[in-house]
């Protein structure tokens, strides 16, 4: 046993140790602030606790990883870290930038889930190319030099664990120690370095040992769960590793013909892959003297938990749930993926932005989209921000897609900038009557209204037309889904600020001959929603289950729509009600025609990132299933345990989403460039 005197060994797994220990408690913090889970709930349950090993040994893998380098440096035959103080000197700058950057990693985990629900992954990466709208946002919603503090306070805490480690073990005066006793002890070192880094021992194969993988963590299908398995150094770095194909044609054939059918292609084209057809004037165009205007105004990160026509019990948006009465409301409304810019992309160019790192807008030779919008010949088309419209690059999309277009952003209004958002929502519907009176008469106009208020930091303005501030607790909001009493009033006050808008619009004359478009962006985090559907929470669908209006009381009669719906619908519905013929290439139908698959089914990204899970979704059911095909799983919405695979149950169902799920997926991918103009 005198290898357990050796310095190199004692040094090493005293190092490994300290840097598993740092993971460890991270995960904790994870676990207890970020995570959303119940730890009481986590001890009675043996998949909580089977995921929080599944991390505990990835943390491992990362300790062991992170000190590899050093173990090699430490046994060189002669310039080694016991005998040369340059490279003494390597080693410690290397761990102090190991746990500064590691720490980062960690840092803006946290924050990242905490605001989106996801660990980190390679669509991060797209934040940097806005990164000072990015940094400002930050620095406006978190208190980041306490953040700072407490990162520098820890790195300092570890360095100063790891040189005194250094100091016991490596700087101690050397001992006999017998080379056959080094070397097994070496040996027995490298066994348990390479377990720790494969990360099991269960069904090992030695011919073809399988590591522990990242989707070993999703085992059960729960993204809330697979959440407390993945290391986010780990998981980032595996997302990033991964090539990024653009589509894959060969799924696109194989599922050709049930998406030609669904889409209701005039004349399907196997060899070409069209998905063009015509749509004329339809007999149910709304009635009036001239063409409609229409406003399309997007509700940042609104979601259904959050409004009380949708069961919020607080009464927060009874603006919107008046609205709902006297309009075309939609129970089961979907954006395809979350994301702001996601969401402007699927509801200008009715194909879902399904890219798996970037944003689609960010795609410079993709920008250039056939739209709807371009319908509305005889139009004034304009889009309106309250922010910077270069902020994700959406101003190429917007300004290469939509023939005409007049984009305002904050560049162009005189009010004052609240945030790093721009103007206020109040300020943006203000001005933006301002410009839609003074358009000529001559034509009807087409209006974009982009909304930012409730977003982090949630700012309140100080002259807001009265709006007042509610001020329940913490724990009547959080039991009602808001996180904070700030995010809560924020979604009071962009419901105030649409009431607002209603009364605008009224005073400038073109409320009567226009159809207003409602539409949630996505939903942010919540806490807990019991006033909605199991499924909405243990599915993951509460970040793309968003509200959605269609109010013209003058031109349509309220009418309740329960079928699902996809983002991408709206613009061929709204040009159909408009009286616009069309050619589309796209995922949008005009939900006034008939579905032909029968129950309507819209496509969901439940997981982004490199390895997405995909669903179809319908008014009745979930399916859901890996990017690639595998492991599909049906599910009842209406259930109380919705997690239950019913597809046993229902095996006609099941097979016919499984299709349209793959089908429309890989489509969308493919449409993402042959929608190009």
């Amino acid at each position: 046993m005198g290898w357990l005197q050796s310095r190199r060994l004692r040094y090493g797994a005293g190092a490994i140790g300290l840097m598993f220990l740092l993971f460890a408690l991270l995960r904790l913090v994870f676990l207890l602030g970020f995570s959303g889970v119940d730890p009481r709930a986590v001890v009675d349950n043996p998949q909580w606790l089977e995921t929080l090993g599944i991390g505990l040994r990835f943390d491992l893998r990362l300790a062991v990883l992170l000190m590899l380098p050093l173990a090699l440096l430490a046994w060189l035959p002669r310039w080694n870290l016991v005998r040369t103080p340059v490279l003494r000197g390597f080693m410690r700058t290397y761990l102090l930038s190991a746990l500064c950057v590691v720490g980062l990693v960690y840092i803006i985990d946290f924050g990242h889930y905490a605001y989106l629900g996801v660990r980190i992954n390679a669509t991060v990466m797209r934040y940097l190319q806005d990164a000072q709208i990015s940094t400002q946002m930050v620095w406006e919603t978190y208190p980041v030099l306490w953040i700072s503090a407490g990162w520098l306070a820890v790195v300092g805490l570890w360095f100063y664990g790891l040189v005194r480690l250094e100091r016991l073990t490596l700087d101690r005066e050397p001992t006999e120690i017998r080379r056959r006793s080094v070397a097994f002890g070496a040996g027995l070192g490298v066994v348990a370095v390479l377990l720790a880094l494969l990360g099991r021992v269960e069904n090992l194969n030695l011919e073809n040992p399988v590591p522990l993988r990242w989707s070993d963590a999703f085992f059960t299908g729960n993204s809330q769960i697979a959440a407390l398995g993945l290391n986010p150094v780990i998981f980032l770095y595996d997302t990033l590793k991964v090539g990024q194909s653009q589509y894959n044609e060969a799924q696109v054939r194989e599922h050709y013909p049930a998406v030609a059918r669904y889409l209701g292609v005039n004349q399907p084209d196997a060899q070409t892959l069209s998905f063009v057809r015509q749509q004329t004037v339809q007999p149910y165009k709304v009635a009036g003297e001239r063409p409609p205007n229409v406003i399309f105004v997007m509700l940042e990160s609104l979601g259904t938990s959050a409004v009380g026509a949708y069961g919020n019990p607080l009464n927060p948006t009874p603006n919107l749930d008046r609205l709902a009465e006297q309009s075309w409301f939609f129970r089961h409304f979907y954006v395809p993926v979350t994301g702001t810019a996601k969401t402007v992309w699927a509801s200008i160019t009715g194909v879902p932005d399904v890219t798996r790192q970037e944003t689609a807008t960010r795609h410079p030779l993709i920008t250039n989209q056939h739209t709807l919008i371009n319908a509305f010949t005889d139009y004034h088309k304009l889009y309106m921000i309250g922010g910077n419209a270069g902020w994700a690059n959406i101003n190429a999309l917007i300004r290469q897609s939509i023939d005409g277009v007049q984009l305002y952003d904050e560049s162009h209004w005189r009010s004052p900038l609240v945030d790093v958002w721009g103007i206020s929502d109040l300020d943006l519907f203000k001005e933006s009557d301002r410009i839609l009176r003074e358009l000529p008469k001559d034509k009807p106009f087409f209006a974009y209204l982009q909304t930012s208020g409730n977003h982090r930091p949630f700012t309140i303005p100080k002259d807001n037309d009265g709006f007042e501030v509610s001020h329940l607790t913490l724990e009547q909001v959080q039991a009602a889904g808001s996180r904070s009493v700030e995010q809560y009033n924020a979604v009071r006050l962009l419901d105030f600020n649409i009431g607002r808008l209603m009364e605008i619009a009224k005073e400038g004359g073109y409320y009567d001959n226009t159809i207003f478009v409602f539409f949630g962006d996505h939903n942010t985090r919540i806490s807990q929603i019991p006033h909605m559907a199991p499924a909405f929470e243990q599915l993951g669908l509460e970040s793309n289950n968003v509200p959605m209006l269609i109010h013209a009381p003058a031109l349509l009669q309220p009418r309740v729509i329960e079928e699902a719906v996809g983002l991408a619908d709206l613009l061929p519905t709204v040009a159909g009600m408009a009286g616009m013929p069309f050619s589309n290439g796209a995922m949008g139908r005009d939900i006034q025609q008939p579905a032909p698959e029968g129950e309507r089914v819209v496509p969901l990204v439940l997981r982004e990132g490199t390895f997405p899970l995909i669903g179809g979704v319908t008014q009745h059911h979930l399916l859901q299933m890996q990017h690639d095909g595998s492991s599909p799983t049906l599910h009842d919405l209406a259930s109380k345990t919705p997690m239950e695979d019913v597809s046993a149950q229902n095996p006609e169902e099941f097979n016919r989403l499984v299709e349209l799920t793959r089908g429309l997926h890989e489509s969308s991918r493919l449409m993402l460039y042959r929608n190009v103009r």
